[in-house]
């Protein structure tokens, strides 16, 4: 038997279809421009495609590592499947990032993972990924303050990008540093989960969920101080890895841009990405990266072929391998319950 939802959720899933609905609406011109150029795909240089390709599997590799490094687990088969599922789920769900995270939360609690150091893990892992997206306009600087001549609205992505990565590091550095805003986390957790019904709390731990809290954040801070190589090289693997597929499938279209300024509409793609709009970003990246690849001197047509390759890779294929891995991990550890706990 599963639990009804209350009217807020409800609410909160409508709002979140009709705010997907208008922005598709908004957006679809361009979705569709980037959808019709598919038959060029078939003239794409191969080689240069299927590196683009072998480059986005090997970013979610690094993604996957990163993510199994803060769990402090040895379980590939548990991080991946639901770091994969996790992620088609966020892909086609209206508010799918909230959605995709409790998937997958819910499944690394499921595979025998502790519920605190799932959470814990994967806002570390989230955390650190949305700060070197924010920095990535750094390593443009050089070029552009060399002279080369950039667009404005691409000179304020950069500019946008480094006030997120401000914020993101003192917020890192105020969570890892002191107690009292993970306390104040924890009171607000322990509230919610004591008013739950009594079924979902069964195999609660006593200690309090602060406390908790506070544990595991010492525990990946200590892990992390050891490993923050690791953990340097596969966000760098990650994001560089990604950002070398679309490097890729705009030469397999034709276009010689430069490096710098495709990393400007690259990473201000990924930030405008990161509003929970539409499922995946979807339009939102066909948009925005086309329209800001342009502004970098690609040629339209280029730009518009070489989005559409670079999404396959990126979203795509992604979301088809995530629901081959839900499949898998429910041969392996059965259906999930409502509190993450799994029964055949």
């Amino acid at each position: 038997m599963t639990t009804p939802p209350t009217r807020r959720s409800s609410v909160g899933r409508v709002v979140a279809v009709v705010v997907a609905g208008v922005a598709l609406y908004v957006l679809m011109p361009a979705l569709v421009k980037v959808l019709d150029a598919w038959p060029r795909l078939l003239h794409l240089e191969f080689w240069w495609l299927a590196a683009g390709l072998a480059s986005e599997v090997a970013s979610f590799v690094c993604a996957m590592a990163l993510l199994r490094l803060v769990l402090r687990t040895p379980s590939w088969f548990a991080v991946v499947t639901a770091g994969m599922a996790g992620n088609a789920v966020t892909n086609t769900l209206p508010g799918g990032d909230a959605v995709g995270a409790s998937v997958q939360y819910r499944m690394l609690a499921g595979s025998g993972i502790d519920t605190v150091q799932a959470a814990s893990g994967l806002a570390v892992s989230s955390i650190i990924g949305v700060g070197a997206l924010f920095a990535l306009p750094v390593f443009a600087l050089p070029v552009i303050l060399g002279g080369t001549t950039v667009s404005p609205s691409l000179i304020h992505a950069g500019e946008l990008g480094a006030i997120g990565f401000v914020l993101l590091v003192a917020f890192g550095a105020t969570a890892l540093s002191t107690d009292r805003m993970l306390l104040a986390l924890g009171r607000a957790l322990q509230w919610i989960v004591d008013h739950l019904p009594s079924r979902l709390r069964r195999g609660q731990p006593d200690q309090p969920i602060g406390a908790r809290i506070l544990a595991e954040r010492n525990a990946v801070r200590e892990d992390l101080g050891r490993n923050w190589w690791k953990a340097v090289l596969l966000i760098a693997g990650r994001i560089g890895l990604d950002f070398f597929s679309l490097i890729a499938m705009l030469e397999a279209a034709g276009a010689r841009p430069h490096p710098a300024l495709v990393l400007l509409a690259y990473s201000a793609t990924a930030v405008l990405a990161l509003l929970p709009l539409t499922p995946g970003g979807l339009g939102i990246v066909e948009a925005s990266l086309s329209g800001l690849l342009i502004l970098a001197d690609v040629p339209s047509a280029n730009a518009v072929v070489a989005t559409l390759a670079f999404r396959i890779g990126s979203y795509w294929l992604p979301t088809i391998a995530g629901a081959v891995c839900y499949v898998l991990y429910r041969r392996r550890y059965g259906a999930l319950g409502a509190n993450g706990a799994t029964r055949a």
